[in-house]
């Protein structure tokens, strides 16, 4: 199919199609979607969720409490906002099934750039996808079903055509009412459209944004007098009416009001009685008019806390549902979201070095976070992101003692996904003659940038301190193994001859036994093999060495025992990989002649340095980047 055919078929796909009173009747017998609510049609759009046992994956089980949890295709990429998403979905559940939420403004609140904006987009897209049927030619767009009474045609109604009596409870709009009048009260005289509800041509759907005291009235939510039609028809007739405003426009669709509460609170009174009664009442003496939709609003918590404080607002305060959307605490989500945010952007096909989404993901999760007590902010980071440091952090708390530590207001506060994406957007185009990004470029540019917002001297400093305390120096440990590992051809096997020979030193050891070296005939007593197990354990700081003997060997003859005999792989247990590399990496002069871009000594050094220039592309980094991250770790490690 043609690019063209594709669009013809999306057109002629939405394009009203009309019957009569009856036939839409006989259709509700049928199809319970022919009547269905705005919050019906909204919970058909966003679809099934998928639910996820927690306790089935690790990381998962340790975020989540091994809670069973649901996440929804339809907000696939809207990372670590679970909480957020499964509230808004709640609401839309409790408001179809005819609860206190069908009466309620869904309000999202949260920091700016957190994506509020582009929650409410999306509730936009998917209210598009389901149709719903109105009265043909009704500027408000509202329900054939409108047309009857609840009290002396709810029953017959019921009875007949199967519609449940709390669908019937509409007021007929006065547009509708002139009509019926002009048709002598013959209802079979209305005809009924199927609508796709549609952001583009704002049927039911709308976005209000609010104006200042000034010149905003109520007239842009329920719309005002056409006055090119008053040499035509009187004031309060309903032809006379432009039903413009954002409530007659979304009427059985979704209204989206933008910082609701930088409106004058006058502006806002048309909302309650929309929302509590299901009408309101026009500029001119007509009729009310009707409103079965969902309205959205969104703000910053700043107008939210003046509203809140604000006596004279609490008939509102208690009509409107809140869904606080913090930023994203978790550094692996907030990796996918600048990922995302990459893909539509011409950087998608950049370079990008290993480690540099990571470091922005930290700093910018480390500026939301609380500090704790007792315990570090970056065990805390880790520990939000479903690590687990039980050997490595024995001061880290559990995710829950940290949540119920820091409060509801976490995430609420601190550098926004915008802000850390302009700073990759900075980062990417450092360098004038390549278009990629490494951490080293990263680094810079945030202290730049970081004395360059103003900040409040308290907050730089804290901000300061993530980078030099925290991200700087690890990326030197990173950097280093990345170049070490890379320098090292036989890398792997390196690795794994340490490990065979520590196990079997160990285990020698803790059986008080002498040990002969097959291959060079060699007698290790045990003062000789305490002394070969402490050249590899003291350079990597083991305090209890005794300890972690046994808990090697335990864990070794554990694994030969599922290993068919064989010794696991070097790398399969944490804390012995970790003490195997730092013997491995000691010697950084080992590197010089290699690593270097000077000029080499010998063809044999040159074919080694183009090897190792080779693995590190091999890795994800530009030959550029080789030279710029091998010179910057050089320089760091003379240093320190």
């Amino acid at each position: 199919m043609s690019i063209f055919d594709h669009v013809q078929n999306r057109f002629s796909r939405v394009q009203q199609e009309e019957m009569s009173l009856q036939e839409y009747l006989e259709l509700c017998r049928e199809d319970p979607m022919a009547y269905a609510s705005a919050a019906e049609r909204m919970l058909q759009a966003i679809g099934e969720p998928e639910v996820i046992d927690t306790a089935k994956d690790s990381r998962l089980s340790r975020i989540f409490s091994n809670k069973v949890i649901r996440r929804y295709p339809a907000f696939a990429e809207f990372y670590g906002m679970e909480e957020a998403i499964e509230q808004i979905v709640a609401y839309f559940r409790h408001a179809a099934q005819g609860l206190e939420e069908r009466k309620q403004i869904l309000y999202l609140l949260g920091p700016v750039g957190g994506g509020k904006s582009s929650l409410a987009e999306r509730l936009k897209l998917l209210m598009e996808h389901i149709p719903f049927y109105a009265i043909k030619g009704s500027p408000v767009y509202e329900s054939p079903l409108g047309l009857f009474s609840p009290e002396e045609d709810g029953e017959l109604l019921e009875k007949e055509y199967g519609i449940p009596r709390r669908y019937v409870k509409s007021v007929m709009s006065p547009w509708a009412s002139k009509r019926l009048r002009e048709y002598g009260g013959d209802i079979s005289e209305f005809k009924v459209v199927r609508l796709y509800p549609s952001r583009l041509n704002q049927i039911a759907i709308s976005k209000t944004e609010p104006g200042d005291e000034n010149n905003q009235d109520i007239s842009s939510l329920v719309g005002k007098v056409d006055i090119r039609q008053l040499e035509l028809y009187s004031q309060d007739d309903p032809d006379a009416y432009s039903f413009s405003g954002g409530l007659c426009k979304s009427n059985q669709g979704l209204m989206e009001f933008i910082e609701m509460f930088k409106a004058p609170i006058k502006v806002l009174h048309p909302l309650l009685t929309a929302t509590q009664e299901g009408n309101y009442n026009p500029t001119e003496g007509m009729g009310a008019i009707p409103f079965e939709g969902i309205v959205l609003a969104h703000s910053n918590e700043s107008e939210w806390q003046a509203f809140r404080n604000n006596r004279n607002n609490e008939a509102f305060l208690d009509r409107v549902y809140i869904v606080k959307v913090p930023y994203c605490l978790r550094v692996t989500e907030e990796i996918k979201i600048y990922k995302k945010l990459l893909e539509h952007s011409s950087l998608d096909q950049a370079p990008c070095a290993p480690d540099t989404l990571r470091m922005l993901a930290q700093f910018s999760v480390l500026s939301r976070l609380k500090e704790p007590e007792n315990s570090s902010i970056y065990s805390k980071m880790r520990i939000y992101d479903g690590e687990n440091l039980k050997d490595t952090d024995p001061k880290a708390k559990s995710i829950q003692e940290y949540r119920d530590t820091a409060g509801v207001d976490e995430g609420m506060s601190g550098l926004s996904t915008r802000f850390a994406f302009k700073i990759l957007s900075k980062v990417f185009n450092f360098d004038n003659h390549e278009i990629a990004a490494n951490p080293v470029h990263l680094l810079y540019v945030l202290e730049q940038r970081l004395e360059q917002e103003q900040l409040p001297k308290e907050t730089f400093e804290r901000y300061l301190r993530f980078i030099k305390e925290f991200l700087a120096p690890r990326y030197v440990d990173f950097i280093g193994k990345e170049i070490q590992t890379a320098y090292l051809e036989s890398y792997s096997e390196y690795g794994q001859n340490i490990f065979d020979r520590y196990v079997t030193y160990a285990d020698f050891w803790i059986q008080d036994q002498e040990y002969r070296d097959p291959e060079t005939g060699e007698l290790f007593n045990r003062q000789s093999l305490n002394e070969e197990l402490e050249k590899i354990e003291k350079p990597a700081g083991i305090s209890n060495p005794k300890d972690f003997r046994h808990e090697v060997v335990n864990f070794v003859l554990r694994a030969r025992a599922q290993n068919n005999g064989m010794n696991p792989s070097w790398q399969s247990y944490e804390k012995l990989r970790g003490v195997i590399e730092h013997k491995m990496f000691a010697n950084t002069e080992e590197l010089l002649p290699v690593i270097s871009f000077n000029a080499k000594a010998s063809t044999a050094d040159q074919k080694k340095h183009e090897d190792f220039v080779e693995r590190m592309k091999d890795r994800g980094y530009t030959e550029k980047q080789v030279r710029l991250l091998s010179e910057w770790y050089l320089r760091v490690r003379k240093s320190q």
